[in-house]
């Protein structure tokens, strides 16, 4: 069960004359793990009829009952802890029945609890502890000493066999029974431990060594069987339990517990906020209306558009702040994707320009950057040297020069050059980037700046284009990936004139004569 697909647990359903609900679980992407892991609650946000409730549940627990029975102990030593942990159990349940729960005198050799002052006999508190400790190592002990990996599908079967390494749709179907099988072992929890993750990794590893890929493979499949779990737990992650769950204990790492406090005052904050909004909606209405029917003319109010965009900044940054959905933001504001009105928002934000401190680098670092060691031998580069021996005059030169020196930032600091400029390929990435065609003929040489993978503007040359994309992540607010921190540090410190230890403001490169930019 833990491997069906919704087709089937809607099959199971028709089979036990629980077809009415076929609707709702197919509506709530209902797998054989996600109905395993139905609660009590879940049930009844499901099904209304209380008689399919409870046919449900005892459903499901038979199945549990059928599937999860415990294997009889093997080993001596586990079969000596199994028979402590029963002791135990007994122990427990004597305790619970004795006449000090009543209130009856006990003698003086046992350990009773002094009901006048609420008072536990600390004898008492540490065979608690040491039942529960049993309890704990029991628990741990059936988990590892009963684990073995699932019977894979015939052609993942032959993979292995063969030891080749799987590509992405096999990891997939790997992942899958892993999670499925995990999901089974911990009767229906879609909550593993960090132990368990690393116990089944290790049992995969273990049985296939060719899996692990330069020695990383451990933390790849724990981190991909970890995505996995997430993926399975979503449909649970609106259930009035698991919300209260998670405000109550926290789920993050390092996540503490709110105060009451703090909880009043959110509230308070986002009454406030609501507030604001109401008393924004009828003039904001009017803004939206006047930018979606401006938008489309061919001649347009440019004076009235800067001074509504500035009418609404306030607004636009607390949406933007907010995590609003990009999309959202630029059907309500279209004219940001104009790079006229992103370097306006961006000079707002930041009182630079960034159109003319893009063109001064670009201007100033050409020369440097093209002749650096890390891209002499660049096939841009070389096309660039091949184009410049076809044309005399200046102006023509520079242009080539600085969509060259545009295209090759990221390999002069090492970043990715994907992340960066793409030429001749789909975008793939969801933050800004930049497509280029045709980049060293002046005539048809196109930029585009795409965003979420959708083209936000189209623009004629190299200087508009690259400062189009750095005005983007900071209008915006999009993190700078990793891979292209460095270049971007270098823009941004010539941008806002900050001191670096390794790059000169451009007030210093200006006033200094014969400067060399040391570019390794």
């Amino acid at each position: 069960m833990e491997t069906w697909s919704v087709e089937q647990v809607c099959s199971w359903l028709v089979e036990k004359n629980l077809g009415e609900l076929v609707h709702r679980f197919q509506e709530e992407e209902v797998s054989g793990a996600a109905l395993l892991a139905l609660n009590d609650r879940m049930v009844q946000q499901l099904v209304k009829k209380i008689g399919h409730q409870a046919v449900l549940m005892d459903l499901i627990k038979k199945y549990k009952q059928n599937t999860q029975g415990l294997k009889s102990p093997e080993n001596p030593k586990e079969a000596a802890l199994v028979m402590q942990t029963e002791a135990a159990r007994d122990y427990r349940d004597e305790e619970s029945s004795s006449p000090a729960r009543h209130g009856e005198q006990m003698p003086s050799f046992y350990p009773a609890e002094n009901l006048d002052n609420g008072l536990i006999d600390q004898r008492v508190l540490k065979q608690r502890r040491n039942v529960k400790h049993i309890l704990a190592r029991s628990k741990a002990l059936q988990w590892t000493k009963s684990y073995v990996l699932p019977e894979f599908p015939y052609d993942v079967k032959c993979m292995l066999a063969e030891q080749k390494c799987p590509d992405h749709s096999m990891r997939i179907r790997i992942i899958e029974f892993l999670q499925a099988d995990m999901t089974k072992y911990l009767e229906g929890s879609l909550y593993p431990s960090t132990q368990q993750y690393n116990d089944v990794v290790n049992a995969l590893l273990q049985a296939h060594p060719f899996l692990d890929e330069d020695g990383c493979g451990f933390f790849l499949w724990k981190r991909a069987l970890k995505d996995r779990f997430k993926y399975v737990r979503r449909p649970i992650e609106d259930d009035e339990q698991v919300i209260r769950n998670k405000c109550k204990f926290g789920h993050r790492r390092g996540q503490t517990r709110k105060s009451l406090a703090d909880i009043r005052f959110d509230e308070i904050k986002l009454v406030q906020i609501k507030e604001e909004a109401v008393c924004f909606d009828s003039e904001l209405d009017e803004h939206i209306k006047w930018f979606q029917q401006e938008y489309v003319k061919t001649e347009k109010d440019w004076r009235e558009i800067d001074k509504r965009m500035s009418q609404t900044l306030e607004i636009r940054r607390k949406m933007i702040g907010s995590r609003t959905p990009l999309k959202d933001i630029l059907k309500l504001f279209p004219f940001l994707k104009c790079p006229y009105q992103m370097f306006r928002e961006f000079q707002l934000l930041t009182r630079t320009d960034i159109y003319k401190k893009t063109r001064h680098i670009l201007e100033s670092y050409s020369e440097n950057i093209l002749t650096s060691f890390s891209v002499v031998d660049n096939p841009i580069n070389i096309v660039l040297q091949e184009k410049m021996k076809h044309y005399t005059d200046e102006d023509m030169l520079k242009y080539m020069k600085m969509t060259a020196t545009c295209l090759l930032l990221p390999d002069v600091f090492g970043d990715d050059p994907s992340l960066f400029v793409i030429m001749n390929e789909q975008v793939q990435v969801s933050t800004p980037v930049l497509e280029v065609k045709n980049p060293f003929n002046m005539e048809v040489c196109e930029f585009s700046l795409y965003l979420e993978r959708e083209r936000l503007t189209k623009v004629d040359d190299c200087v508009t284009a690259l400062a189009a994309l750095v005005a983007a992540f900071h209008v915006f607010r999009i993190e700078c990936p990793r891979r292209l921190s460095q270049t971007f540090n270098f823009l941004e410190t010539l941008i806002f004139d900050m001191h670096s230890p390794y790059f000169p403001s451009l007030k210093e490169k200006e006033n200094e004569v014969g400067f060399q930019h040391p570019v390794t």
